[in-house]
């Protein structure tokens, strides 16, 4: 139903809880917006990680060293975490379909600015102030994020978030792809571009055609306080450091990586760089399933494990200046984070959706508290998660001003790794001690397990 005298995009009733209601327009609603969400979030990733491939056009009649690119591209990551939580609470301000609207508009900022100074001779300032720009595009995830959260029921979260941050994920190979495409042709940096002006506007129209905003989300000052306060917030939030701050952080990074570590050409570097976060990015929905099936906890426990050999991989091979299996390795690397990225986003809904039942909440009420919390969690637990790229950025800077290779940074990640893997046990899967007090004993057996999340 619509609301009146506010549009025909404003939903008044929205219960995707209601099986009847999901099943006679529900589903169909929340896919369409799914779909656009989608789109919107894809370029906006594309536009976030343009200077990843921006940088490998800079060569030597730029007069940016190595340690300058990788500051560059990691100043694009800071803006891209921070911006995370403003537009996480736009979608309730201003109704989801209409931030994606402007937020997608946003994008012709960076877009635009870089295809004006993107030439030899441009200050480093001025560069550093085009990247900071691109960060915008870093914050369409947690708005798309938070506001197909809305559109979809607890039972088909996992698969619909992980669906909609793999097809935003995308838009990082895809950009790298295009750029080899230019390279390739004997093109410039312009045209790259010159590409994405026009998508960023194609976005943007079809955001104001084809989705919906909901009357009934609203910003909620008292769930973010909450969400804040709730220890599972920031521990998620850590661990989606491991995942998806891997993610952007080696997107960012790897093709910087070959050409100072490997002495590969900005050519031979883009032939390599795309193939990672594809995978990553397609395979995230996967992880979504996967925890919907199985568990979120278990699957991303079994990720951090397998994370840390992989990663194990990448030492021995940087070691021996082995580029094929340095490749092979951080390509797993960049799967497994894609993986891991859709576990752990199912998880946050599930664990304030279990802790409702904690707290004895049944039924509808049990429902609005989870997706109250887990709503205002995720803008959090989106934005320090990125920061985890900025973290990959700087440690690979100071591995190469210090020892003029990656392989301190490489060790520095398997350590967090080995970290996270051991919080993911703690937290969710280990069993309780037993307890003494019957009355406790009994209280136990009825709280439901996060193993389950």
């Amino acid at each position: 139903m619509r609301v009146p005298g506010k549009g025909s995009r404003w939903i008044q009733r929205w219960d995707p809880e209601d099986g009847a209601f999901w099943e006679r327009e529900g589903e169909r609603v929340a896919r369409r917006n799914l779909v656009f969400s989608v789109l919107s979030e894809h370029v906006g990733f594309s536009v976030w990680t343009l200077w990843s491939v921006m940088v490998l056009f800079m060569g030597p009649e730029y007069g940016i060293d190595p340690a300058g690119k990788f500051f560059l591209v990691s100043m694009a990551t800071l803006v891209g975490a921070v911006v995370r939580v403003p537009y996480t609470f736009a979608v309730a301000r201003f109704g989801g379909r209409n931030w994606t609207v402007i937020a997608a508009g946003l994008l012709l900022l960076p877009t635009v600015a870089a295809f004006a100074v993107m030439e030899p001779g441009t200050s480093y300032g001025t560069f550093m102030a085009c990247a900071l720009l691109t960060g915008i595009g870093g914050g369409n995830f947690a708005s798309s994020m938070t506001n197909i959260n809305s559109f979809f029921p607890l039972r088909k979260k996992g698969w619909a978030l992980g669906l909609n941050a793999g097809g935003g994920n995308i838009g990082v190979p895809v950009v790298q792809l295009v750029a080899l495409a230019v390279i390739g042709a004997g093109g410039g940096p312009r045209l790259l571009l010159g590409v994405y002006i026009p998508l960023v506007v194609v976005s943007a129209v079809c955001a104001a055609l084809f989705m919906d905003n909901i009357a009934s989300v609203r910003n909620d000052t008292g769930a973010a306080r909450e969400a804040a306060r709730d220890p599972h917030t920031w521990i998620m939030a850590f661990l989606y450091v491991g995942t998806f701050g891997s993610f952007i952080g080696f997107s960012f990074a790897f093709g910087l990586v070959l050409q100072t570590q490997f002495g590969r050409t900005p050519l031979e570097a883009a032939q390599l760089t795309f193939v990672g976060p594809l995978l990553g990015s397609l395979i995230r929905p996967v992880g979504g399933r996967l925890a919907d099936r199985y568990g979120g906890a278990r699957i991303t426990l079994g990720n951090f494990v397998a994370m840390a050999v992989a990663t194990g991989v990448v030492v021995l091979a940087s070691v021996k200046e082995s580029l094929g299996l340095f490749t092979g390795a951080f390509v797993v690397l960049f799967v497994l984070s894609g993986l891991g990225n859709g576990s752990t986003y199912k998880m946050i809904p599930g664990i304030f959706q279990a802790k409702a039942l904690r707290k004895g909440l049944t039924g509808d009420e049990a429902d609005r508290y989870g997706r109250r919390l887990s709503g205002a969690a995720m803008g959090l637990i989106g934005a320090v998660g990125a920061l985890g790229g900025l973290g990959i950025n700087l440690a690979f800077r100071q591995s190469f001003l210090s020892v003029g290779s990656g392989t301190a940074a490489y060790v520095s990640f398997l350590a967090f790794y080995a970290l996270c893997l051991g919080v993911t046990w703690a937290v969710y899967l280990r069993r309780p001690a037993a307890r003494t007090r019957p009355v406790a004993a009994a209280s136990a057996e009825r709280e439901p397990s996060y193993a389950e999340v």
